[in-house]
């Protein structure tokens, strides 16, 4: 059984990379908001405050495990 992310259209937005408008798609994966371009891709991403206070400039981090 796959999960379907729900996928929420920002109203009036324009892709920065296409420069079309109302293409673009906001998700949420383990409280990162991604915004994806349905026309041509392009992706940009935000994680959550307490999620971004968690990375440090210095180190590589791939994510966070906490039980």
């Amino acid at each position: 059984m796959k999960k379907t992310t729900k996928k929420r259209f920002i109203a009036s937005a324009i892709c920065p990379k296409c420069k079309k408008m109302d293409t673009l798609a906001l998700t949420k994966e383990l409280g990162v908001e991604k915004v994806t371009c349905v026309s041509c891709g392009d992706q940009m991403s935000q994680p959550e405050e307490h999620v971004a206070k968690e990375i440090r400039a210095e180190e590589q981090v791939i994510g966070i495990f906490k039980p």
